[in-house]
């Protein structure tokens, strides 16, 4: 049976494996609602010192489905007590609408953070507009700027997803240190600032990409292994070792064979939880702790402004 591990209910863990214990999950909902009362306390506090928690959020052009996590975005935050703000642009916005969009919400003082919906208009450069967001108010954790903090080892703010998947791997109460990381999947809001993170606390790290060889060899010596690569059930037992923690971070939309829709994650649970100590369901586990830590941020980013004025 395998059993779930929450925010209240952590044990130290060893990397040893027993037959006899089945993976436990980590349940991400459960984490989610322990940092977002977290939050509500800080934000309340903040709020106290005459300084309201205030994300803005842009948008470019209008989806069904960029409307409906706009919306729910605004939930979230509505419910920690923070101010959410979402600012519309049309499809067709020029490049120069949008950069001067982003100029006006840095200097905004009542602004404490920043993000932009993705994907943008083909027209719009990412990277550049990402660029302009203040590192203080970039809550996303995304621009080159941030980027740079984590790699110098002075995070202001850093991806969401990365900061979900760290959390769940120390929710566990496995120790990090000295521990055998692989990571698969090489993107800059993931793969990349997770291993940062936990090259900081003193793991060895090891990035697994298309191009690597023998890829079950190397994850097969992993203590901790972090999927991130966006395919379904790409990692399964044969990739894994006993007693290993395993962190999906996938989220895929499948068509299955009877023409339904189903969420998958880049691990195959099926198979490899029953070698797994610790695993992260798919939905439920890093994806609802991601949306927490985005409110995580955006306190921390008004904390952070609050100093500088």
């Amino acid at each position: 049976m395998v059993k779930p591990v929450g925010a209240t209910r952590l044990r130290k863990a060893h990397f040893g494996y027993n037959p006899a214990m089945a993976a436990k999950i980590i349940d991400g909902n459960a984490l989610a609602a322990s940092i977002k009362e977290q939050v509500r306390a800080r934000s309340q506090q903040l709020k106290a010192e005459g300084r309201v928690v205030h994300l803005a959020a842009l948008l470019v052009g209008n989806t069904p489905a960029a409307e409906m996590y706009a919306k729910r975005q605004a939930e979230a935050c509505a419910d920690v007590g923070i101010d959410y703000e979402l600012v519309k642009l049309p499809a067709d916005a020029r490049v120069e609408q949008a950069n001067a969009t982003i100029d006006r919400l840095n200097q905004d003082e009542s602004i404490s953070g920043i993000m932009v919906h993705q994907p943008l208009p083909q027209h719009i450069d990412s990277t550049a507009l990402l660029a302009r967001i203040s590192a203080v108010k970039d809550v996303e954790g995304v621009s080159p700027a941030s980027l740079g903090h984590l790699l110098l080892g002075t995070p202001l703010n850093v991806p969401c997803t990365a900061l979900a998947a760290v959390e769940c791997i120390l929710s566990t109460g496995v120790s990090v240190r000295g521990a055998e990381v692989v990571v698969v999947g090489a993107s800059e809001i993931v793969g990349k600032p997770a291993a940062l993170l936990l090259s900081d606390q003193r793991a060895t790290v090891s990035i697994c990409r298309s191009a690597t060889r023998d890829l079950a060899g190397h994850t097969r010596r992993a203590q901790i292994l972090i999927a991130a690569v966006g395919k379904p059930h790409f990692i399964r037992a044969e990739h894994v070792a006993e007693g290993t923690v395993v962190i999906d971070v996938g989220i895929n939309r499948v068509t299955l064979p009877d023409g339904s829709k189903k969420t998958l994650g880049d691990v195959e649970f099926e198979s490899v939880a029953p070698k797994a100590s610790f695993i992260t369901p798919v939905p439920g586990g890093v994806g609802p702790l991601t949306v927490a830590m985005l409110l995580r941020n955006a306190v921390r980013s008004s904390a952070a402004g609050q100093k500088q004025h």
